[in-house]
């Protein structure tokens, strides 16, 4: 396995957030994570980004414990994370946006991987000059797409990567992260849209109230008659 998490738990005072959760993630797999609002999601990302302290259990990156790790070295190690709601740099252009994301490398491997994003999202070649705060929410979520490419992640952890975008747009990210995928890219994803999520996980897990509850092949868990009824208005 790429990512291995055993028994986290974490919490915000005296509020537990995770209460002993166990997710693995083997590489060249979409593993999703499903979950409503306030099951803890986002803490689990921030928590294996490193941004979020952890009170119990394990987290192990290619066989190293990487559990009290600063957030710098797990970048280094090819952990990288799309936040939720998109936190792009507004008064800068689309393409300082992108160089961000590669502080890190060298000006001759930017250059490389920000033609390959551009590829991949023509509009933002479009309007590489643009301030970032001037795209549409969908372009937005394609630059930090874009953004966290340029670190070139060996795990890339998508956080909410389809919020507040309208259908058309949400294909559109969708389609991204799945050609992501085909190119081998490891991915974690959290995202409440449980039917968009699990159609591509190979894997996945639902989350309630900070504990991991179900799991399983997305497939299994899209006709899971408790998910069914609970994430999938069925």
């Amino acid at each position: 396995m790429m990512l291995d998490v055993e028994g986290l738990a974490s919490r915000y005072g005296r509020i537990p957030a995770l209460k002993g959760v166990d997710i693995h993630v083997g590489q060249g797999e979409l593993v999703a994570l499903v979950g409503a609002n306030g099951a803890g999601k986002t803490t689990l990302l921030r928590a294996l980004s490193g941004v979020q302290p952890v009170s119990a259990g394990r987290v192990r990156f290619e066989g190293e414990d990487i559990t009290n790790a600063a957030p710098e070295k797990r970048v280094r190690l090819g952990i990288v994370q799309v936040p939720e709601g998109r936190q792009v740099f507004a008064p800068l252009s689309v393409e300082d946006n992108l160089r961000l994301g590669a502080y890190l490398r060298s000006n001759a491997q930017a250059a490389r991987t920000c033609e390959r994003v551009y590829a991949m999202f023509p509009v933002l070649k479009d309007k590489r000059r643009d301030a970032a705060g001037m795209l549409s929410g969908g372009q937005q979520q394609m630059l930090a797409i874009g953004r966290a490419l340029m670190a070139e992640p060996r795990l890339l952890l998508l956080d909410e990567p389809s919020m507040g975008l309208a259908p058309r747009l949400v294909e559109e990210i969708f389609a991204c992260i799945c050609a992501l995928k085909e190119a081998s890219t490891t991915i974690f994803l959290v995202d409440q849209n449980a039917r968009a999520a699990l159609a591509v996980a190979d894997r996945a897990y639902v989350l309630e109230t900070g504990r991991v509850v179900l799991a399983g092949s997305g497939a299994e868990l899209m006709e899971n008659e408790q998910v069914k009824e609970a994430y999938l208005g069925l």
